[in-house]
């Protein structure tokens, strides 16, 4: 039997130790089915829409508790706003200057060289947010 899509959240938070509160289903059934890159206010405002008793501390304690056990990425994108995307794998960015929306590249289109050369720091991770407009 097919599990609900509410049954498969619980299920994935569960397989990832986080018990299923009521506030971080209804946290995680937006988070991570969006396709946006979301900050913690906008996680707020549409989990309150549905769950208004829901705090704003409860939702950025849930995002850093979503983060820590992996299930989505904190990118900061400019200095003091962060994002939270539920793409996890390996992938760049694009900011579109018109509109602000966020979207993700492949990480094959865009090749960054010679990381191997920095040979004073060790690199944990890195990604590449490409700024600009849509062509028509």
């Amino acid at each position: 039997m097919a599990l609900t899509p509410e049954q498969a959240l619980i299920d994935r938070l569960e397989r990832n130790g986080i018990r299923p509160s009521p506030q971080r289903v209804a946290i995680a059934g937006y988070v991570l089915t969006t396709e946006q890159h979301p900050t913690a206010d906008q996680v707020w405002q549409r989990v309150r829409a549905d769950f208004p008793m829901v705090s704003r501390a409860t939702v950025y304690n849930t995002l850093q508790l979503f983060r820590d056990k992996g299930l989505v990425r904190q990118v900061v994108l400019a200095e003091g706003s962060s994002v939270f995307d539920p793409n996890v794998e390996p992938h760049h960015h694009f900011v579109d200057d018109e509109t602000g929306a966020i979207h993700d590249i492949p990480w094959s289109a865009i090749r960054v060289g010679k990381i191997d050369h920095l040979t004073d720091i060790d690199v944990r991770e890195y990604s590449v947010v490409v700024r600009g407009r849509r062509r028509s």
